[in-house]
């Protein structure tokens, strides 16, 4: 009996007009935060959280006031990033829990079921799945993309926004052994010691996003974050991050390696270094190199022809395609596949969209992974149903009626 306030509380029609009106509210700031945050930084600090915090709320606010011709300097995301988190603002996460939770408290609260309500139970099972498939989507999905050259095969794909620090054993006869430790592990700092390595990972310096040069005229005299491989010869410190959608921030990482029997030296690895650098111990080659993290696949795709057409006479891009070879020899298949626009490729669970070039060779697909991508389609499907049932009942029993 206690409880039976709260429940009603919970269940009542106030309850859910006020959380549509915070909804609408939240979409509207999250949408004005874009443009100084970023479409990642706004979605997770407004949409992928249960709280919004003062410093995201105060740049959308900014951006906000200058609809009504209201200008006042904009926040940057660097200093959003560098705030205090204090929450202020409920977010998407718990507008959509409780609205969920209102839904369903509503039903036990003042609904019985009976034949003429099927509609209604169609249409609230509807959003009550739209609700959970969104919540599936958002810790189930991920996005990466595959970057391939005319005649290049892969059998990965790499995330643009994740790094991770490769160690990789070329000393076997067959088979090199890849050791990767992702960069969330490496922010922490301290030491890390994967299975099957010989040594210690000693994290000195990280740097989520970095600027780095070699260590000539003003740079001469200053200390070196290594003492191996490039290191010496480079210069490197913070720099702010990045947020908008078209840069990402490159890492730096200053390592040093530490075996039982001592230091092997300290090395300072870089999503500005591509080439890989050589540690020697005990007999063995191990290669070391900051990377995009990368998600093997049971399969492989090879760029047979990469086309990029263009409207005749023009500059103007008619079509982007990429005929590629898919191996799968777990399963025996080897067939060609053409990916263009709208035509991607669906495969293991995953979907290969075209998406971007590099000069007239080389192409950029994005890999989507959703298991819970028809969810929406369900979802939809049960609401449009259950709006027909419902108005073929009130027809029908309104006919009658009228007839008898």
């Amino acid at each position: 009996m206690r409880l039976k306030p709260y429940f009603r509380l919970l269940s009542s029609l106030r309850l859910t007009l006020v959380l549509l009106v915070l909804g609408l509210l939240l979409v509207f700031l999250g949408t004005m935060a874009q443009e100084p945050l970023g479409l990642y930084l706004s979605q997770a600090r407004f949409f992928h959280s249960f709280f919004v915090d003062a410093a995201s709320m105060n740049a959308a606010i900014r951006k906000s006031l200058q609809l009504v011709s209201i200008y006042v300097d904009p926040l940057p995301a660097a200093q959003v990033l560098a705030a205090p988190w204090v929450p202020v603002f409920p977010g998407g996460y718990l507008i959509g829990t409780v609205l969920l939770a209102n839904l369903v408290a509503a039903h036990l609260e003042r609904f019985k079921f009976t034949r003429k309500k099927t509609g209604i139970v169609m249409v609230h099972a509807g959003l009550i799945l739209l609700l959970l498939g969104q919540l599936f989507t958002d810790q189930l999905a991920t996005e990466t993309s595959m970057r391939l050259a005319e005649g290049e095969t892969r059998n990965f794909t790499e995330s643009d926004r994740e790094g991770e620090l490769s160690i990789v054993d070329t000393s076997g006869a067959e088979k090199d052994r890849v050791i990767a430790v992702p960069e969330a592990l490496l922010a922490q700092k301290g030491d890390i010691a994967p299975p099957g390595l010989p040594f210690t990972i000693r994290v000195r310096e990280y740097f989520p996003n970095s600027f780095v040069t070699n260590r000539v005229g003003r740079y001469t005299n200053s200390l070196p974050l290594a003492t191996q491989g490039f290191g010496p010869e480079i210069y490197a410190e913070p720099a702010p991050r990045v947020t908008a959608m078209d840069t990402v921030d490159v890492p730096t990482v200053s390592v040093e390696l530490v075996a039982p029997d001592g230091p092997l030296g300290t090395w300072l690895v870089s999503g500005y270094i591509r080439r890989p650098q050589m540690v020697r111990y005990q007999g063995h080659e191990y290669a070391l190199n900051l990377r995009p993290r990368r998600h093997y696949l049971p399969f492989s795709l090879n760029l047979i022809d990469f086309r990029h057409d263009k409207y005749k006479g023009t500059e103007i891009p008619r079509n982007f395609s990429s005929q590629v070879r898919l191996k799968n020899p777990s399963k025996g298949e080897d067939r060609e596949v053409l990916i263009y626009m709208n035509n991607p490729l669906r495969y293991a669970g995953l979907t290969f969209y075209q998406a971007s070039f590099v000069g007239e060779d080389v192409t950029i697909l994005q890999v989507v992974e959703n298991p819970s991508w028809i969810t929406p389609y369900v979802a939809c499907v049960l609401v449009g149903l259950g709006l027909v049932v419902q108005f073929l009942t009130h027809l029908v029993g309104f006919i009658q009626r009228k007839t008898s």
